[in-house]
């Protein structure tokens, strides 16, 4: 016996030096999105607390700005408010210093973690990156900080995204979230596409039937603006603000001189009688009258309305069946270059030379081009020619909601594992390529008047960004395995306090015993996958009458057509075609994921709205009945008792 006490004493003295060695186990690398160019891990965590302070080594008022968002960005997540200061720091304190570092370039930054934080960069927007990745890591720990020290800088300078506004309004409030996701995952570039039209053969053929919108407040031509939805010259401006203030380029586009059924409609004589109404007819002096006024109003005087140094002319998918028209498109495309260049601005084009190929010498010098399909614009050609070119590909990064032709959803798989913007379409350049300047990724809304919304092109959105921004920031240099990737990724916060999708762990999300008129809930949308249930003791409600809403969303017991319980979301109105009767008590279940809507009634599926095929003139689209469901607000004036509310969450 004595033997085997003996021993055992032995064991746990062993036991007793190994433990704290474990305890002090060496921090593995942080996940981020994108990832981190090099770690090395520390032991222990640091954890900001109510006595932390921001500490800006010098007087920069933009040092010292960057550091007040940090403050208000750690109290959004965290609930801790964080003092900004100058001078010397002191044990505890997060230090933000600009120091010369070559190897990180202008957007690189190092963080060293340990019993304070230490924040150096050769500029300011490497400083705000370090902090988005600050914020980052923080949000996976409760707001502290693995220790250890860290460097990371990006492989491409332009990161960007293309969002198609002209063929679907999506509202500023959405504009402005997306400049916010952006930063937050360190893309620097945001396209806005502002004028386009729809296809002709879902309009009876007919151009003047066809859908078409300018999305710009307009004063030099009234009434070329849309009327369902356009955006102001002071919010456009104010967007450039917010998007300087994090690191964000706007990059306007008015696309030109094809894709202008919007400026026909106003203006029908500028139209192409060979080419038809979305072609401007080139030919015409009217055109460039009609345009060079249009682009002045928002690139011309102190203050213009396209602040940034970048306006989009567009200058793609023109018609090069003649030659002589693909000699004035040449000269068309070299004019609004160098009209663009009048003010200030750099052109950014959509690359169309090869397809357009000719003698009619165009502008080179200080001209980004986007390459998005090789047989409109080779890139060893444009680069060749000496074009810087942004590599955004149709084939592997074009997202067009629910048409059946290119991504519905990106394989974010194969990108993540695959591509970098060094892949131009299949045409392979060698990583950090000169003239390769990034990439960027695209969402285009070409079926006009098919049921999507705002949700569900963010819910497109939001796996391809995370992709995206790994690939244009780390390219091939990618370590975690992409399961985790996505997995971990997509429980990142979208951007502090932003919570666009409405999605929520696994779980109960919301209960309430009795909701009644007028209430506010804490809870302002549940995005997909989700179940809201509920029981009712019904009355005759009055058409209109709404029981949920939040934003531009709103469920109904009695729809303002036909009065049955349905919902409106983005201008859509959808039925499930029941209504409930005075005094009847039914319990309801009302289930909703990317694909469908469904209204259960006491455990009996009432109607499911599926995507479902809609004959629209000569074509055929797939129209979507999906729903973010909103919650924040209870309807002021239902008559109906509604208990037992229970909103979940069945996302995995």
């Amino acid at each position: 016996m004595s033997f085997y006490l003996k021993n055992l004493s032995k064991l746990l003295f062993l036991a007793f030096l190994v433990m704290p060695a474990m305890a002090l186990a060496v921090n593995e690398k942080p996940f981020t999105v994108p990832e981190l160019k090099e770690w090395k891990g520390g032991e222990g965590m640091f954890a900001p607390s109510a006595q932390t302070r921001i500490v800006c080594q010098s007087q920069q008022l933009e040092l010292q700005r960057i550091a007040r968002q940090l403050a208000d960005d750690y109290a959004r997540l965290f609930g801790v408010s964080l003092s900004v200061v100058q001078g010397k720091p002191a044990k505890g304190d997060i230090v933000l210093q600009v120091a010369a570092d070559k190897k990180l370039g202008t957007e690189g930054y190092s963080i060293a973690v340990g019993n304070d934080i230490r924040v150096k960069a050769p500029s300011t927007q490497g400083i705000y990156w370090a902090t988005q990745t600050l914020l980052q890591i923080a949000e996976q720990n409760k707001g502290a900080l693995p220790k250890g020290t860290l460097r990371d800088w990006p492989d491409y300078g332009i990161r960007g995204f293309m969002l198609d506004c002209g063929r679907k309004y999506l509202p500023m409030s959405m504009l402005r979230d997306y400049v916010r996701i952006l930063s937050y995952y360190k893309m620097n570039v945001f396209h806005i596409h502002l004028s386009d039209n729809g296809f002709k053969k879902f309009f009876d053929e007919d151009w003047d039937k066809t859908y078409a919108a300018f999305r710009m407040e307009c004063d030099t031509y009234p009434g070329l603006t849309a009327r369902d939805g356009f955006y102001t010259k002071k919010e456009f401006r104010d967007l450039y603000r917010l998007a300087d203030s994090l690191g964000v380029t706007i990059i306007p586009e008015i696309d030109v001189p094809a894709h202008v059924l919007a400026f026909t409609q106003y203006k029908p004589s500028l139209g192409s009688d060979k080419y038809g109404a979305d072609h401007f007819d080139l030919f015409n002096p009217e055109v460039y009258t009609f345009l060079d006024a249009l682009f002045a109003e928002y690139l011309q005087g102190p203050d213009p309305v396209f602040a940034g140094k970048y306006m989009h002319i567009g200058t793609d998918e023109y018609s090069n069946k003649d030659s002589l028209v693909v000699e004035k498109f040449r000269y068309f495309q070299d004019r609004y270059i160098r009209y663009v260049e009048s003010f200030g601005k750099t052109a950014v084009v959509w690359g169309s030379q090869t397809h357009a190929k000719g003698e009619t010498p165009i502008k080179v010098d200080n001209v980004l081009m986007d390459v998005w399909y090789n047989g409109y614009a080779d890139p060893k050609d444009m680069l060749a020619r000496g074009y810087k070119i942004v590599n955004i590909p149709d084939g592997l990064a074009y997202i067009v909601p629910k048409a059946g032709y290119y991504y519905d959803y990106l394989d974010t798989k194969m990108l993540y594992n695959e591509w970098t913007p060094a892949n131009v379409n299949g045409e392979q350049f060698p990583e950090q390529y000169p003239g390769i300047e990034g990439g960027m990724f695209a969402v285009w809304n070409d079926h006009c008047g098919n049921g999507i919304t705002d949700k569900d092109v963010h819910y497109r959105f939001m796996p391809a960004l995370r992709t995206i921004a790994s690939k244009t920031w780390d390219g091939p240099t990618v370590t975690f395995p992409y399961e985790e990737f996505t997995h971990r990724g997509e429980w990142l916060s979208e951007a502090p306090a932003i919570n666009y999708a409405g999605r929520y762990p696994k779980g109960v999300v919301l209960e309430r015993g009795e909701v009644k008129p007028g209430d506010v809930l804490p809870v302002e949308q549940i995005g997909w996958d989700y179940s809201v249930s509920f029981d009712i003791d019904a009355r005759t409600e009055a058409k209109g009458t709404v029981l949920f809403t939040f934003g531009d969303t709103d469920f109904y017991l009695s729809d303002p057509v036909s009065g049955f319980v349905g919902f409106s979301r983005d201008g859509y109105l959808n039925t499930f075609y029941h209504q409930f009767y005075e005094g009847e008590k039914a319990h309801v279940r009302i289930v909703g994921n990317q694909e469908k809507t469904v209204l259960e009634v006491n455990g009996r599926v009432v109607r499911s709205l599926d995507v479902r095929k809609i004959t629209y003139g000569e074509g055929t689209i797939n129209y979507i009945s999906t729903l973010v469901f909103p919650l924040r607000h209870v309807g002021p004036s239902f008559r109906s008792r509604i208990t037992n509310l229970r909103v979940e969450s069945h996302a995995e």
